[in-house]
């Protein structure tokens, strides 16, 4: 069959379309963008030093949780959240606002195999670790939580007194 140089210009075309439509997909095919700003600061620098904040998170007696389930940070402290799940199940840290969670937590239960690798939340896996480096540039109230359906519901979410 032989294609013309217009039939193969519309092809190339229709191949750029594509790819550009799924810039940003995860890998579970379900996108996760986020503009240049954060409700609850904005990404560190792990080139900086930073206080370093333990965050277990696991099930225990039909609640899921966070330890510890409050912090309190200075304006413009950077923290490097050291990330563990002693759980049987996976479970995210994601930061923001409470607002910006609870808008974020519909979002997740329509594509609730979204998964989070960005600057401000994190999805483990069971008995398994990760970091997250965060400058809390705003003072103000903000959450963390587990956005994955139910868990948030089962009080999977914790407070940070940025002062």
């Amino acid at each position: 069959m032989a294609f013309t140089a217009v039939t193969l210009a519309a092809l190339a075309l229709i191949g750029a379309a594509a790819i550009s439509a799924n810039a940003g997909v995860g890998k579970l095919g379900h996108s996760h963008g986020h503009d240049a700003s954060y409700s609850a600061g904005e990404p560190g620098d792990s080139k900086k030093p930073a206080r370093i904040v333990q965050v277990v998170m696991r099930e225990s007696d039909g609640k899921m949780l966070f330890i510890p389930d409050r912090i309190e940070v200075r304006t413009n402290e950077q923290i490097k959240f050291v990330l563990k799940n002693n759980g049987e199940l996976e479970h995210e840290f994601v930061l923001a606002s409470v607002e910006d969670n609870l808008k974020h937590a519909e979002a997740m239960k329509k594509n609730p195999d979204m998964e989070h690798d960005d600057p401000n939340a994190k999805r483990i896996a069971p008995r398994k670790g990760g970091e997250l480096v965060w400058k809390f540039s705003k003072p103000g109230q903000f959450e963390f939580a587990c956005l994955i359906p139910g868990h948030h519901e089962a009080g999977m979410f914790g407070t940070v007194i940025v002062k």
